[in-house]
């Protein structure tokens, strides 16, 4: 499962496969974490340098953050995809094909004078939210989806 979470400029990201030390995240800011609440991960509870810093103590990587560059990410479900504006100018895209064995993510594009800000990270869990929502497997094609996707042992 991943997730994304927004709070101003501020982009979380948790990716539960990875998520194996859940305590010392509640221990860093219990009013930021709290595995008894849904989500379990509230960023309104804490300023921004607070929460960057939290999240740059997890062990395991699950939980990573980037800023927002002003891009916003937009799921389009009717065009099969996720795309990342900069204002009406689309800057990124991660494409993604309906199968029987659910959602197969083919292609993952970030203009690359936006390049490493984190867009095409977006990109792939807008597409992966979205098939949980609609209870579909996610099939990581493209090689950045699979590189985000696969456990490191596959």
């Amino acid at each position: 499962m991943h997730r994304t979470y927004m709070k101003d400029e501020l982009v979380v990201f948790w990716d539960s496969e990875k998520c194996y030390h859940a305590r010392r995240c509640v221990g860093s800011s219990a009013k930021i974490f709290d595995p008894k609440r849904r989500p379990w991960i509230d960023l309104s509870q804490a300023d921004m340098p607070e929460i960057w810093e939290c999240v740059s103590k997890c062990p395991s990587g699950a939980l990573t953050c980037a800023y927002t560059h002003g891009i916003d990410v937009r799921f389009e479900e009717d065009a099969c995809r996720s795309a990342a504006y900069d204002g009406e100018k689309q800057v990124g895209v991660c494409l993604y094909r309906e199968g029987p064995d659910g959602w197969s993510i083919v292609s993952t594009r970030v203009d690359p004078a936006y390049g490493g800000q984190g867009i095409a990270k977006r990109l792939v869990f807008s597409v992966t939210e979205a098939a949980e929502r609609r209870k579909q497997a996610v099939v990581p094609v493209c090689s950045y989806a699979v590189k985000l996707l696969r456990p490191a042992d596959q």
